[in-house]
């Protein structure tokens, strides 16, 4: 991984109780904050075109490496390498105590947008606002056994194919080709190249992706036991706890796995002021295909939260 990004900036890295994360900040240091999450299998660069025009509007912007990803690091080899949902919320809580920032407006897709739900409805005081991708992003593991339609199935090949040993050793193997395919399937009409593709890969070289990812969709799909320091946490997260923070969601009309709805499916979740868009022609990694209506979006529900 670079110790700088174009048009992004250094890399830097903050210590919290479990990771030394790596991270990108932007913007001014008293602006008002915004944390950028990415999703899997996908990078910071999701952002490159989001955090720029934020940070030139005032907010302070801070984009961290996943769990797994990039250069983010655990910080005792024998710490779980754990990919569950309440994991990557106390991650989000961690990173904004080490930069001793008491709320932020969360915004993410896909994992990434999974952390920022988990906050929002556990730790509301810690997020001003929040923007998601497909809207409430709370995993119903006690659910997890119920069958989508087969053509949604279909596209969720890699959950089933991660709870294999095979899965696991294709991904350790195959970690950019795999990218490719999920990137296709999930986003038909992003056109992106080799050169994007590479440039998110490298994130896919840390040590402990493989573990991570391959537990994250275990876990969700209740084939895997969770780190016991999350215990207390994903019980909480059980409940399917409501949203009351003002959030903003978004559907792309051209996500190949999670078709756009008018957002009533997920209303009951949200509890607080809520607008729900659909944003034509973008797939599952909005925020690099759509950068203006995903930065629209935290723009947004800086408002609702005023």
């Amino acid at each position: 991984m670079s110790d700088a990004l174009p048009g992004l900036g250094p890399v830097r890295h903050v210590r919290t109780d479990v990771l030394d994360v790596g991270y990108l900040e932007l913007g001014p240091a008293e602006g008002d904050p915004v944390l950028l999450l990415h999703g899997f299998p996908y990078d910071v660069h999701a952002y490159a075109e989001v955090a720029p025009r934020l940070a030139a509007e005032g907010h302070r912007v801070v984009v961290p490496w996943l769990r797994g990803h990039g250069p983010t690091r655990f910080l005792d080899p024998a710490t779980p390498r754990s990919g569950q949902q309440a994991a990557l919320g106390a991650d989000v809580v961690a990173l904004l105590d080490a930069l001793d920032l008491p709320r932020a407006v969360l915004a993410g897709y896909d994992w990434g947008g999974r952390a920022a739900c988990v906050v929002a409805a556990l730790w509301p005081e810690r997020c001003a606002g929040l923007v998601s991708v497909n809207s409430y992003q709370i995993l119903d593991i006690a659910a997890a056994g119920k069958p989508l339609r087969p053509e949604l199935e279909a596209g969720f090949w890699y959950f089933f194919y991660f709870t294999t040993d095979r899965g696991r050793a294709g991904l350790a193997a195959h970690r950019r080709d795999i990218a490719r395919v999920i990137w296709t399937r999930n986003s038909p009409r992003w056109r992106f190249d080799d050169a994007v593709l590479d440039r998110s890969a490298e994130s896919f070289d840390n040590p402990d992706y493989v573990d991570v990812v391959v537990h994250g969709y275990r876990h969700r799909l209740g084939l895997a036991d969770g780190d016991p320091r999350y215990a207390d946490i994903e019980s909480r997260l059980a409940g399917l706890p409501p949203v009351r923070v003002p959030a903003v969601t978004l559907d792309g009309t051209a996500d190949g796995n999670f078709p756009a709805t008018d957002g009533s499916p997920t209303a009951r979740y949200f509890a607080g002021p809520r607008r729900h868009h659909q944003v034509p022609d973008a797939g599952h990694n909005l925020p690099q295909e759509a950068p203006e209506a995903f930065a629209a979006a935290v723009r947004e529900v800086t408002g609702l939260g005023a």
